[in-house]
């Protein structure tokens, strides 16, 4: 006995679509990606076959556009790539196969953890409930473990983190793991410490529109902004420092922050903590320039009279003998032409 399946004309046929794309894929995708990847999935269905250049015309896609789109879903493993063409993955075994990991043994750390998982439980569910709508991808389950054993978070810090993307419309994996990485580098793991990092941010913002509206530029630039957070982050310098710098910019014809950098870097690295002690440096340093002029003008007038008393022709009286007419053979020959030279002279000159 054979059983099929009538086939149905296009007009009541349905294409699939697992729910695990919408749920772990769709956020991250380029609109181009989706685009080739839907239709893909159709045309596999049917088991068509159809070239670049006619599927770029069909989707109304450049061919650049459309490679590229290809590209991300062979690299994102959404499609396979084959001798003849692409196979579209079955995204549900590659998730079990991410999330299957057979347990054989439990041991007594596993045990101890029990509890702890028991109350990081609560806090998915609050997430899954609250963010996505109960209908979280379950790849999402083991990246919450992994960032609470990796960064050591809390319970309020991961709900904060959750909420803080949820807010900027970025709850994709990505961007979530590039904020949890921020705030695992700032040693972010308790409400308290999550407080006080908002509180830094909020104060570099300030600083940041402050020195944007001091040189008179309506934005900054990525590297701009990273030359701020040096100063206030690393350094730990507050606004009243960093203002000095500025001002010393006005001596300067369109002064970069490069260069601000360097004379702020410079009295970082002389260990200036205070106004005081910055404004206490450039008094001195001021004060050592005054005093090097000073000097090099002293140099420069003894070497000039110096100069003056290389002529030995004033040594003289009669103004006659000239240097020009001395022996350079040595100062002997010129103390003899001296005493012949004296003696003669008419006069009442004793020898």
């Amino acid at each position: 006995m054979k059983l099929e399946q009538p086939e149905l004309p296009l007009l009541f046929s349905e294409t699939v679509v697992p729910d695990i794309f919408f749920a772990e894929y769709l956020s991250q995708m380029p609109s181009n990606s989706v685009k080739v990847y839907l239709y893909m999935i159709f045309l596999s269905k049917y088991s068509k076959d159809i070239k670049l250049n006619d599927l770029s015309k069909k989707l109304a896609l450049p061919l650049k556009d459309l490679n590229d789109a290809i590209s991300y879903l062979d690299n994102n493993g959404l499609i396979l790539h084959k001798e003849n063409g692409y196979i579209v993955s079955n995204l549900q075994e590659i998730t079990l196969n991410k999330l299957y990991t057979p347990n054989l043994t439990s041991s007594p750390e596993k045990v101890a953890d029990i509890a702890k998982n028991k109350a990081r439980s609560k806090v998915i569910t609050h997430i899954n409930n609250a963010y996505f709508q109960g209908i979280m991808g379950p790849s999402w389950y083991n990246d919450i473990d992994l960032w609470f054993t990796k960064y050591n978070f809390d319970d309020q810090v991961m709900i904060a983190l959750f909420d803080y993307c949820f807010n900027r419309s970025a709850l994709h994996k990505k961007y979530v793991q590039t904020v949890a990485e921020a705030w695992g580098n700032n040693k972010i793991k308790t409400w308290n410490d999550l407080d006080l990092y908002y509180q830094k941010q909020e104060k570099l913002v300030k600083i940041k529109r402050t020195i944007a509206k001091k040189l008179g530029k309506q934005t900054l630039t990525q590297y701009e902004e990273a030359y701020i957070e040096k100063w206030v982050i690393d350094f730990g310098y507050e606004l009243n420092i960093i203002e000095i710098a500025l001002k010393r910019t006005t001596f300067k014809t369109n002064p970069t922050f490069e260069y601000i950098n360097n004379i702020i870097t410079d009295w970082h690295d002389r260990n200036l903590k205070t106004p005081n002690e910055v404004l206490a440096f450039i008094e001195q340093r001021n004060k050592q320039k005054k005093d090097t002029k000073k000097l090099e003008k002293q140099v420069a007038k003894a070497s000039f009279e110096q100069r003056q008393y290389d002529n030995l022709a004033f040594l003289y009286a009669n103004p006659e003998i000239q240097q020009s007419n001395f022996p350079k053979n040595s100062i002997s020959d010129i103390s003899q032409i001296s005493a012949t030279g004296i003696s003669n002279l008419e006069g009442d000159i004793n020898v």
